[in-house]
């Protein structure tokens, strides 16, 4: 049986090398490639794309689940051996369902999509992007339908990122948070908006991205197995344990979008430099679900790099990297402005209270294009109808409306969004969870130390990739099952403080 479990790793690694190379070829289009190298680069990457489907499907790899079956029947369930047998039998019963042609097809589309993309976002023209988007639309249901008999069309989809979800279990959560959120927000946007003027002043971009670096390294971001670089939509790639690199984004006339950008993507590289090293090139060395996986960086950016505590130490730091904007300016009016709460038309820049209803948004658009309820033609009207309803503004154009998010331009349609909200809620219930097991992390915090917090996360989290499901993982972490009640309780003692939630 060790024989056979050494070739199932051996293939597995041999899957593993061709997709980080193609997750190479991502990370340099979405950095430094010239705009000339968007064809060959789509078909690079749908020709890695197809031959790593076609290794991982291979017969061999079956047959020795097969014959593996006994020897993982006699392990403990939570062994490593037994861990990686399941997790493998799981994702290739669900590949050998999708055609490598169909995923090479996919991938030199979404390639060639995203790079139309790239160009017609900042032109503000939905109808350059439009046809990609509709053929994107066509494979989602095309994916979809490899695996029938679906309770809704989106759970295929949701299947891969969120594995134990469906469409259902997630409307069903959207639906009790939003009946908790909806009045906050009401109360806190009927009052006067905080004053973020100090935020929109000039800040050279070598100083923010060092200033931003400076910061996660102090999280525990280990630089000599990582990078940070510039791209259009921020993101973490991993290609090994001992590669994984952030990206960000600058605006010289505000200082919001690289700061939390970095803290919100070192909050991804910290999970994924966490996994133990002994996991290297199996399935089991990554994040377990974009949910969880969102939770970190959820967890670094908002409930640690907005909190009050964080910022008592680090805003003097600030003050001297910044002493012409900031010399001035009490913190109290910083600490406002960095939560300020306003109905706002960016996701990626929208505050807490706020933000979970642009998920929602996005994750309602989904399932009604993937039912055929909503067209891509018509998706520019509805989305400017469905924000006003919803945020009581309208877009003033598809550029900061459908355009904003690359998720639908680089990916299929489904499963894209629902992890966003997700690790929102799980990041408020872990932080609870190793608050109650280590009282003195929010005093450590305060004190510029982060190191009771990231091994915590480390031990009950980021060690054991994704050995366990998220439903598992959430329950052996914190004692219960995802609940929304410590992210409540964390909204409404942090924004209790800075507003009236009464009205």
């Amino acid at each position: 049986m060790e024989t056979k479990f050494q070739e199932l790793k051996t293939r597995l690694l041999e899957v593993n090398d061709i997709s980080a190379a193609a997750g190479l070829l991502h990370w340099d289009q979405s950095t430094y490639m010239p705009p000339g190298g968007a064809a060959a680069r789509a078909r690079q990457m749908a020709t890695l794309g197809r031959l790593s489907h076609e290794k991982f499907t291979d017969p061999a790899i079956g047959k020795l689940l097969d014959a593996l079956e006994p020897y993982q029947k006699s392990l403990p369930y939570d062994s490593d051996e037994a861990s990686l047998l399941r997790l493998t039998r799981r994702r290739y019963e669900r590949a050998i369902k999708i055609p490598a042609e169909f995923t090479a097809e996919v991938t030199n589309h979404t390639s060639e999509s995203f790079q139309v993309w790239t160009e017609a976002r900042p032109a503000n023209d939905f109808e350059r992007v439009r046809p990609y988007l509709e053929k994107t639309l066509e494979y989602s249901r095309q994916s979809a339908n490899f695996f029938p008999g679906y309770d809704h069309i989106a759970d295929p989809l949701i299947e891969p990122r969120d594995y134990g979800m469906k469409a259902a279990d997630v409307k069903r959560v959207f639906a009790e948070l939003r009946q908790e959120l909806v009045p906050i927000v009401s109360a806190i946007t009927s009052q006067e908006p905080a004053d973020d003027s100090c935020l929109h002043q000039h800040f050279p971009e070598e100083k923010q991205l060092a200033f931003g670096l400076d910061i996660a390294q102090k999280f525990g971001y280990d630089m000599s197995r990582g990078r940070q670089d510039k791209t259009h939509h921020p993101f973490m790639t991993k290609f090994s344990l001992g590669d994984v690199r952030i990206t960000t984004r600058t605006k010289e006339n505000f200082l919001g979008d690289a700061l939390f950008s970095t803290l919100h993507e070192t909050g991804h590289a910290l999970y994924e430099q966490g996994i133990r090293m002994d996991f290297e090139g199996t399935p089991l060395a990554r994040g377990t679900s974009s949910g969880v996986h969102e939770s970190q960086s959820r967890l670094w950016e908002n409930i640690v790099g907005r909190s009050r505590r964080f910022w008592n130490h680090f805003y003097p730091q600030l003050q001297s990297a910044f002493p012409e904007q900031f010399g001035d300016v009490p913190i109290d009016v910083f600490y406002r402005a960095i939560n300020k709460v306003e109905r706002s038309l960016i996701r990626t820049n929208a505050d807490e209270v706020t933000y979970n209803l642009h998920v929602m948004l996005r994750f309602d658009f989904e399932l009604a294009l993937l039912e055929g309820q909503l067209e891509i033609k018509d998706l520019p009207n509805a989305w400017r109808e469905r924000f006003e309803a919803d945020f009581g503004i309208v877009p003033p154009d598809d550029k900061d409306g459908v355009l904003q998010d690359v998720h639908w331009y680089f990916g299929l349609i489904g499963g894209s969004f629902q992890g966003y909200t997700l690790g929102n809620i799980l990041g408020a219930q872990f932080f609870a969870a190793a608050t109650e097991a280590h009282p003195e992390v929010p005093s450590e915090i305060e004190n510029g130390e982060f190191q009771t917090l990231h091994d915590w996360l480390k031990e009950n989290l980021y060690q054991h990739g994704s050995k366990y499901t998220a439903p598992e993982i959430v329950e052996r972490a914190t004692g219960t099952p995802l609940s929304i009640q410590p992210y409540m309780t964390y909204l409404r003692t942090k924004y209790g403080e800075l507003y009236d939630l009464t009205g």
